[in-house]
């Protein structure tokens, strides 16, 4: 099954909150519930990149990326803030699909470097390790721009 990749619509943000409260482990997890009013604002904010995935017209993933400036980086530097698979779909593709988008987009936006929170799960380790990230402390991080030579110019 092929899946679209497109920028989040403000229709398509409750089903996105519902998609990240399901992902979810049992017991809450820990940190701030995924506010729908921050979302709907995400949409329009260039700083952020809001991706949904769809399989035959029904929202069944969806992914933040957040910009901010950084010295140490260089540049931009975009965090993977959230990233949700319906639990009924293939989450590998999915998730790879929306991870590649968000990359693409980090690209566009000139990012230096992408960063996300280290998994727990080895699974969701190795879907990372695969995509280019790598560990850089508490969280992984993936260059997306080429780093030029110095040529003493």
């Amino acid at each position: 099954m092929d899946y679209l990749i497109r920028a989040a619509r403000i229709t398509d943000i409750d089903r996105l909150v519902a998609l990240w409260r399901e992902s979810l482990p049992p017991d809450g997890g820990s940190g701030p519930m995924v506010s729908a009013d921050l979302l709907r604002q995400l949409v329009y904010l260039p700083q952020a990149s809001v991706l949904v995935a769809e399989e035959a017209r029904e929202v069944v993933g969806g992914a933040i990326l957040a910009l901010r400036p950084s010295v140490r980086a260089g540049g931009y530097v975009g965090m993977v803030d959230l990233l949700a698979v319906d639990d009924r779909r293939d989450a590998e593709r999915i998730g790879t699909a929306l991870i590649e988008e968000l990359l693409r987009s980090a690209r566009n936006k000139g990012c230096a470097v992408v960063e996300a929170a280290l998994p727990t799960d080895a699974a969701e380790r190795d879907r990372w390790d695969r995509l280019g990230f790598v560990v850089a402390g508490p969280r992984l991080e993936r260059p997306v721009v080429a780093v030029r030579a110095a040529t003493g110019r």
